[in-house]
């Protein structure tokens, strides 16, 4: 009886913590949203279900595609920088993104120290 107390009391001490301790950031919101199309953003945001870890937080940014080019190839985005506040990630473009279709790469870091990472597209008109 004494081993099986010693077994179960871990796991119900287990089941006793806060769900939000087993949970990893979630990506809630994006600006561009992922399949949008947008007029020519200067800004981007990314908002997660947790404050972010900021320097180890970030994206990638690549054109995959140009109006009236059939082979465009990929073109990463450079020059950007980054800034998260709370559980927002802003990208301050240096410039407006032209017309095209763009892959954006993003990856999150929270206080649990777990990166997490993801991805979407969206259009520039």
């Amino acid at each position: 009886m004494r081993r099986l107390a010693l077994l179960v009391a871990p796991a119900l001490a287990m089941l006793a913590l806060p769900g939000a301790a087993f949970a990893h950031t979630k990506l809630l919101a994006a600006n561009p949203a992922a399949n949008a199309t947008v007029a020519k953003p200067t800004k981007l945001t990314l908002t997660f279900s947790e404050v972010l870890v900021g320097p180890l937080s970030g994206i990638e940014l690549v054109m995959t595609g140009m109006p009236g080019m059939a082979n465009h190839a990929p073109m990463p985005i450079k020059g950007f920088k980054t800034a998260t506040a709370g559980k927002v990630l802003t990208v301050t473009l240096p410039r407006a993104l032209p017309a095209g279709t763009y892959d954006l790469k993003w990856h999150a870091v929270a206080s649990d120290q777990h990166r997490i990472e993801g991805q979407y597209t969206f259009t520039v008109r």
